[in-house]
């Protein structure tokens, strides 16, 4: 995913964290705030609880990126409302087929 696709920051994802509203699809619940920029930007918070090991959680953060990579490329409406999102998993995330991860996610980029 391009860097200016990345919320990176701490201080982004705690405003996402307070001011933003929150929708669940699945397994993944996503926070959304609105900004003033000219792209939408991505968090991506894989807690313990999905697994102690840190190579699943990153496999899990790598496949969910790619994920949000692709669902932008086929979103043309996506740039009309640039928001702060943050994707939060829950736990059985890690058993899940790549597919699978896709279409929640298809499924929530075409929601907003």
């Amino acid at each position: 995913m391009p860097k200016i696709n990345r919320l990176t920051k701490k201080k982004d994802f705690d405003s996402v964290f307070k001011k933003g509203k929150s929708i669940k699809v699945d397994f993944l619940i996503f926070k959304i705030l609105k900004n003033d920029l000219k792209e939408s930007r991505f968090g991506f918070v894989v807690s313990k609880t999905i697994s102690k090991k840190a190579v699943i959680r990153n496999k899990v953060k790598r496949r969910l990126r790619e994920a949000v990579f692709k669902g932008l490329k086929n979103q043309v409406t996506n740039t009309a409302k640039p928001s702060d999102i943050v994707i939060i998993t829950l736990p059985g995330i890690e058993k899940r087929e790549f597919l699978q991860l896709q279409e929640v996610v298809d499924k929530f980029l075409n929601k907003i």
